[in-house]
């Protein structure tokens, strides 16, 4: 019998274990870039998209622009399936907001990685204020068929940090864009940054039971990274004092605590952010998503301590 109400003895609602059971056996996230734009990017919004993000930290080779939807899924499913035999595939629209554009393009776009015979739904990153109703009712349709997740960027749930990110929205349309896709049975996942400037500990313990109450199914976390060619690595070059990074053992008690008030439901995908070591300014930890996480499971059993402990008592 297992220990945790999540059906497993890890310390924490671990989204590999999930989507093993959910599609009993191994599951590959392929990327791909549609050529989208954010709305603060082409001037609906405003400019120069938000200050810490470069798309090339996290676009892997086989995504080019002059390669079609379908050429890309196949040459990432290619890749993998020389590792893995066995394994089942979801395409990955990534790069920049993936809802961005006409209901009609959206769904060209979604229906032909569909297609690809090795596809068994999408995962689809966008920001809480690029999807509308009628884009979230297409969705609900897909996912009576496949596997479809939207993927939020939230970053944040103070709206003076999302001003300060140039992200163009605030917390209240994230809250809205999560309720709507519970509404309808959509997967959905939300992305938050621990470590913004102007932050503290108190915030981001706040922000574990602030999204503990949202229709929250799925969570990527990541530490604050200074990539080169942002706007927020000039910022830290003239002012790195307001950007008080983490270390590795300041960013795993802090994760410890974050986990303790969070909704056990609420099933956690990630806790840090890779960067490639060309673009990567700081923290300069020179650690692997795995190797981290190691780390944390060993810090949670020396606390014998888990995701949820504290859920209740702090509602």
């Amino acid at each position: 019998m297992s220990k945790f109400p999540w059906g497993s003895d890890k310390r924490y609602n671990d989204f590999s274990g999930h989507f093993r059971k959910m599609f009993n056996g191994r599951v590959q996230k392929i990327s791909i870039d549609a050529g989208f734009t954010c709305p603060n990017r082409d001037g609906s919004k405003g400019t120069g998209g938000c200050s810490y993000c470069n798309n090339q930290t996290f676009s892997p080779g086989y995504c080019d622009l002059k390669k079609s939807v379908m050429l890309q899924l196949t040459e990432g499913i290619e890749f993998f399936s020389r590792k893995y035999k066995s394994m089942k595939y979801l395409g990955y629209f990534q790069s920049y907001s993936n809802t961005y554009a006409p209901l009609e393009n959206l769904k060209s776009l979604y229906e032909e990685a569909l297609s690809h015979p090795e596809v068994i739904g999408l995962v689809i990153a966008t920001r809480p204020d690029c999807i509308t109703p009628e884009i979230l009712d297409y969705l609900q349709i897909l996912s009576e068929k496949q596997y479809i997740m939207v993927e939020f960027g939230i970053e944040s749930h103070r709206n003076t940090s999302l001003e300060r990110l140039n992200r163009g929205h605030s917390f209240g349309e994230s809250v809205w864009a999560l309720n709507e896709t519970g509404k309808r049975n959509i997967h959905n996942c939300a992305h938050l940054i621990l470590g913004l400037p102007g932050e503290t500990e108190d915030d981001w313990l706040d922000q574990a039971k602030v999204i503990s109450q949202l229709p929250v199914e799925n969570l990527k976390l990541h530490q604050l990274q200074i990539h080169k060619g942002t706007r927020m690595h000039r910022e830290y070059q003239q002012s790195p004092d307001a950007f008080p990074m983490f270390t590795i053992e300041e960013y795993l008690d802090l994760t410890v605590k974050y986990l303790e008030l969070l909704n056990p439901k609420i099933i956690v995908e990630r806790f840090v952010s890779e960067a490639p070591d060309k673009l990567l300014v700081a923290p300069r930890w020179g650690l692997k998503n795995f190797e981290f996480t190691a780390k944390l499971e060993k810090l949670l059993e020396e606390r014998d301590t888990w995701q949820g402990r504290l859920f209740e008592n702090s509602h």
